[in-house]
């Protein structure tokens, strides 16, 4: 059975479609059925490609991030998907406050799945750390598929 994950930050830009791109490929290559998408609680950036940083330091690293296109999560994502996972404890806010009533899907923080003091994944938007991000979100990814598997 296919388990579909949606992954969740500000803008979609950044932490989510880097998140996307890193699990769907880890998670191929572990030989998991899983559907991936990724969404901003904002809708500034909606058909936007990701950040021209995120997707450099991704490709770098192997990932190709360049077909992703930013959307905003809708309510019925929680009816769509088995799991959403949010970037920071603002999205999860947001996540929850969307939360259809009696709607038990289940939602985490991405870093509960990471070896890490970390609770959140930085913005690396205004800051920059694209590449401490990369980091985080390859270990959380790894945690997850073990979980998953």
């Amino acid at each position: 059975m296919t388990t579909s994950i949606l992954f969740v930050c500000l803008g979609n830009i950044c932490r989510s479609p880097t998140a996307h791109g890193v699990f769907a490929t880890l998670a191929k290559q572990a030989g998991l059925d899983v559907y991936v998408e990724s969404a901003g609680t904002g809708g500034w950036h909606v058909g936007d490609p990701p950040d021209a940083r995120a997707l450099q330091e991704a490709a770098v690293r192997g990932y190709d991030l360049s077909a992703l296109r930013a959307q905003q999560v809708q309510t019925q994502d929680f009816g769509r998907f088995d799991l959403i996972i949010a970037m920071d404890h603002s999205n999860m806010t947001a996540l929850e406050r969307m939360r259809p009533t009696g709607n038990m899907t289940e939602t985490a923080l991405f870093l509960t799945y990471a070896d890490t003091d970390r609770t959140e994944v930085p913005d690396p938007y205004y800051e920059g750390g694209f590449d401490l991000v990369l980091d985080l979100i390859e270990e959380a990814s790894r945690g997850l598929i073990a979980r998953l598997s």
